[in-house]
């Protein structure tokens, strides 16, 4: 079973950048649509971006133009790029297959902190 590690999350001010990263355990990048999910307090974990194997994205309404999902395949490594952040994008984030299967699990994701 491919594990996976979230990282590069922190507290950044309203308009700061911050990039994230999805490291896997093994190819999982090559054959799968990935994606990023973030769950905020008292809120329902949802899907923010995602790639496919083809490099092909797909970004939720309210971080497009804002977020950019990539891969290094070569690295077994998901990206995410994410600027203009908000308050309301303080979460925490997590990278996992799209859609999820019975047998995939959350790695302990990636706390990102936006400041108003």
């Amino acid at each position: 079973q491919v594990q996976l590690v979230e990282s590069g999350g922190g507290f950044v001010q309203a308009g700061g950048s911050l990039r994230l990263s999805c490291a896997a355990s093994g190819s999982i990048f090559s054959r799968n649509t990935m994606g990023w999910y973030r769950q905020a307090p008292g809120k329902e974990r949802e899907l923010v971006a995602s790639i496919t194997y083809v490099g092909s994205t797909n970004y939720a309404d309210a971080v497009k133009g804002r977020f950019t999902i990539s891969t290094d395949k070569a690295k077994n490594t998901l990206y995410l790029q994410m600027n203009s952040l908000k308050s309301e994008d303080t979460a925490v984030y997590y990278c996992n297959p799209v859609p999820r299967r019975a047998y995939d699990i959350w790695g302990q994701g990636t706390q990102v902190t936006v400041s108003a």
